[in-house]
């Protein structure tokens, strides 16, 4: 017997959901260092051009910096001074899937429930 009508497993309707979903839905989240989790009592915040962030898993593990920018449609967080060398020498910045980050310090957030 299912308890919640609205929760599903059924991949068609998982892709309505997503397709379906607001903006506010689908800006990446990422998790708070420890010091910001006791301070603000959350888990994880959605992340904003110019939170530090540091790197906790891939090839850029380690690496800290600012985000410079969040591309909601591909769900990625870019920071400033991480960069991938394209094959022609260029550099571009390298997409950082928003689960692989930590955010250390927060930009004031309008509206931010305390």
């Amino acid at each position: 017997m299912k308890f919640n009508k609205s929760v599903t497993k059924q991949p068609r309707k998982k892709r309505r959901q997503a397709f379906k979903a607001t903006l506010k839905d689908l800006t990446p989240r990422a998790h708070l260092s420890k010091e910001l989790r006791e301070k603000e009592k959350k888990r994880s915040v959605r992340v904003h051009e110019g939170d530090s962030v540091k790197v906790s898993r891939g090839a850029f593990k380690g690496k800290s910096g600012k985000v410079s920018r969040v591309n909601v449609k591909l769900g990625r967080v870019f920071v400033e001074g991480l960069f991938l060398k394209k094959q022609s020498g260029q550099e571009k910045p390298a997409p950082i899937d928003p689960s692989n980050v930590v955010v250390t310090a927060m930009v004031e957030r309008k509206g931010l429930k305390k």
